[in-house]
């Protein structure tokens, strides 16, 4: 699954991809060593200062340029000759990349630094092995409330289904996300394949509507925050981080059903024109004061062990939007790609989007 907006953690070079489409600069091997690197990645998830610290340290010249959905970053290298060296997908993009011969098997034989990572992320189901993706950050999906709003703690979906808190209820704009609330509340697993369980979790999406202010994926944190939403379905991340931080009555959950877990990471394209440099970033960004920089700098969860002790700011470690307690994590499920099973998730959210 995973989010379809885009992070924002500040300013962030966004480099127009003029080298991409023919550097003069050619791969690895007994070529001469590349000069450049083609980054397309999250907006929000690469700091600047990640950036900066890798050209200072290799000499090699980054171009960054940024998506806001899976879906786009796919679509950019299906149509060929992208010029991207390094992508960044969710893990069920890295599911669709492979399936679609997008991306190179990584030879783990040219990285070090891959057991640092945290073992949650090491041969996860959607990549086994780590094979075709480092682990860079993670995040989770879950429920924001506002305690002066609902006037007691969540713990649960069923929160969301309440009457008492008709018209005051936010579901992200995102047909998976929904469903995530849809499946677990009737205790399937966020990941479910099932014909009857995606249509029950349709039924009870249905059920629903008539009790929300709307389906929002663009500033529900800041409807929740000001009390104009009691609720709303979250992406954890920079955003719900911050509006945390900045009112200290909002929480953030995952519920007692579970909610989910995401991780993005980089990939090397297929055909990348520069797989040397494309080999110095994964290295790069494995060294733990590097993996640190994307929660001191980004706000954003490492995927990387030994980078927790170099977290500068102990904040960052206890805001659950960034990192989700880890008693909360035993129900959680990775979104993966449902495959033939999602013509039964576009239907159903085909009828709940026009009910």
């Amino acid at each position: 699954m995973r989010k379809t907006a885009a992070i924002a953690i500040g300013a962030i070079s966004v480099l127009a991809l003029t080298a991409c489409a023919g550097g003069s600069d050619t791969g690895s091997g007994d070529a001469a060593e590349s000069t450049e690197l083609n980054i397309y990645a999250w907006a929000g998830e690469v700091p600047d200062s990640v950036i900066a610290a890798f050209e200072e340290e290799t000499g090699i010249s980054v171009t960054l340029d940024t998506f806001d959905s899976n879906e786009t970053m796919i679509s950019k290298l299906a149509a060929g000759n992208s010029g991207y060296d390094i992508v960044e997908p969710s893990q069920y993009a890295v599911q669709l990349l492979v399936g679609q011969d997008l991306v190179e098997p990584i030879d783990y034989d040219q990285v070090e630094g891959i057991d640092d990572v945290q073992s949650k992320f090491i041969d996860p189901s959607f990549d086994p092995g780590n094979e075709y993706s480092v682990p860079w950050i993670w995040g989770s999906t879950g429920l924001l409330y506002n305690i002066d709003c609902t006037g007691e703690e969540l713990t649960s979906w069923d929160a969301m289904f309440d009457e008492k808190y008709a018209g005051k209820i936010y579901m992200l704009d995102n047909m998976l996300a929904s469903y995530i609330v849809g499946l677990q509340v009737n205790g399937y697993p966020a990941d479910s394949t099932d014909e009857a369980e995606i249509e029950a979790a349709t039924d009870s999406l249905l059920e629903q509507k008539s009790l929300l202010a709307g389906y929002n994926s663009t500033n529900y944190f800041d409807l929740v925050s000001s009390g104009d939403a009691c609720m709303s379905l979250a992406w954890g991340g920079s955003q719900v981080a911050a509006a945390l931080a900045d009112n200290p009555s909002l929480r953030y959950i995952l519920p007692e059903e579970g909610g989910t877990l995401w991780t993005d990471g980089f990939s090397i394209a297929k055909g990348a024109p520069h797989q040397d440099a494309a080999y110095k970033w994964l290295n790069f960004i494995l060294q733990p004061e590097i993996a640190a920089m994307a929660t001191n700098d980004g706000s954003l969860a490492t995927t990387n062990e030994a980078a927790l002790a170099l977290i500068t700011d102990p904040a960052l470690l206890e805001n659950p939007a960034i990192f989700a307690p880890a008693d909360q994590l035993d129900n959680a499920d990775f979104i993966v790609d449902p495959g033939e099973a999602m013509r039964w998730f576009q239907d159903g959210w085909t009828r709940v989007k026009a009910s």
